[in-house]
């Protein structure tokens, strides 16, 4: 199941949660954009054991500036980031967002 989030403190309340999760950061005008929320819902439906969020990045342009600096991943987006214990483990872009490629990111990261 997919959850948005709009804000910092959502985030942050995601964050400390202390469970490993996905975060989407898509553009809702990019048609890669809409291929990759598709892949990413489509993991989402198969397999709820880890937690699954997403932001708009025109609705959310701080909140997605924020994760970028804070975690020092360079920001795109579409992106997908995955974090485990509070820190980004893994992350990807574009085309490069796949069901298959989530669904190896969580085997290579022992989830």
């Amino acid at each position: 199941m997919l959850t948005k989030i709009d804000t910092f403190e959502q985030f942050e309340d995601v964050l400390k949660k202390d469970e490993p999760f996905f975060l989407l950061k898509h553009s809702i005008t990019c048609p890669i954009s809409d291929a990759a929320y598709k892949e990413y819902e489509k993991f989402s439906g198969e397999d709820e054991s880890v937690p699954t969020y997403y932001l708009a990045v025109q609705e959310a342009r701080p909140l997605s500036i924020e994760i970028a600096e804070k975690f020092e991943i360079k920001h795109e987006s579409p992106q997908v980031l995955l974090f485990n214990k509070g820190e980004a483990v893994w992350n990807t872009s574009h085309w490069k967002i796949t069901n298959k490629s989530l669904k190896t990111a969580k085997v290579e990261n022992n989830l």
